[in-house]
């Protein structure tokens, strides 16, 4: 059984998945199997992975389903992985030549440790610049709360975890049937409650923000899921251990449930007095979010 699964949802990307196949093949560390979640593409994907099934140049398993979004594709992954360790890297996204390799060192040092959920790992541009900052050397274990708002390191990283740990967080997301998002956030905020990460300081990602993903359409997806995002800032409110990042999740909360009409949000946050204070902040948020939307339709 291979060590390590990296898998990736996809969802009409077959224009673009050759990238991750490509950089997968290089792979100076074959330890790994690749798990592609087709998330209800209607292009040629599936034609596109069984050529590359064909061709058995690494270990595939695909997987297809009809369209639940990044965390539906997220829920299936999880329960299908049956490695010790498992990656996610998104299909616009590709990895270094040698990132299977790093992650398997820096795996050996500390497998074994209980108190370790996995490897915490930088993504960069194609020009090989770091996204946001390195991880300080002095830092041997953290949670990937901490790395942001105790030791201020910015910028997106890669979560490289142990899947026997993941799978004691089942249900891993909620399925709303008339929305398609839920932060992926809100699982590894349950993580870090009990667990801490290794920092690995190499890259292990290669981003590329693509018009059609959904860090560029952000705008979009809070206004066409809100009940995903409210199930965020209200698991946040109730876990995260920074006063701020509850505030602030706060503000978002009475953004949200302005836009359902759910007026029983005050029944439902796990810290009233901060939600209360955080009223006309989200109520600015949320003319803030209508208004952009609207000008652009």
């Amino acid at each position: 059984m291979k060590t390590i699964t990296v898998f990736t949802p996809a969802y009409n990307r077959a224009y673009c998945l050759n990238q991750c196949y490509e950089s997968l093949v290089r792979q100076t560390e074959q330890d790994f199997c690749w798990l592609i979640i087709d998330d209800g593409s209607t292009d040629n994907t599936k034609t596109l992975v069984q050529s590359w099934i064909d061709a058995n140049l690494i270990d595939i398993q695909y997987h297809y389903q009809e369209n639940q979004g990044m965390h539906g594709a997220h829920n299936t992954a999880y329960s299908l992985i049956n490695t010790e360790l498992n990656v996610c890297i998104d299909s616009d996204d590709f990895m270094p030549d040698d990132a299977i390799e790093q992650i398997a060192k820096c795996w050996c040092k500390v497998k074994g440790n209980e108190n370790i959920a996995g490897l915490i790992g930088l993504d960069s541009y194609k020009n090989s610049e770091i996204i946001g900052q390195k991880i300080p050397k002095e830092i041997n274990e953290t949670t990937l709360e901490d790395l942001h708002n105790k030791w201020h390191v910015t910028g997106d990283k890669k979560l490289v975890l142990r899947s026997e740990i993941v799978k004691r967080f089942q249900p891993y997301y909620p399925i709303f049937p008339d929305e398609r998002f839920v932060p992926l956030g809100t699982l590894y905020l349950l993580i870090d409650k009990q667990y801490k990460l290794k920092p690995l300081n190499k890259v292990l990602c290669i981003v590329e923000y693509m018009e059609d993903g959904s860090s560029r359409n952000i705008l979009k997806q809070y206004r066409r899921h809100p009940k995903g995002f409210q199930y965020a800032r209200i698991l946040t409110i109730e876990h995260s251990k920074y006063l701020k990042v509850k505030f602030k999740n706060a503000i978002h909360l009475i953004a949200h449930s302005i836009q359902l009409k759910d007026w029983k949000v005050f029944y439902k946050t796990p810290n009233l007095i901060l939600t209360l204070l955080a009223i006309p902040f989200g109520i600015i948020l949320y003319t803030h979010v209508y208004y952009v939307n609207n000008l652009k339709k």
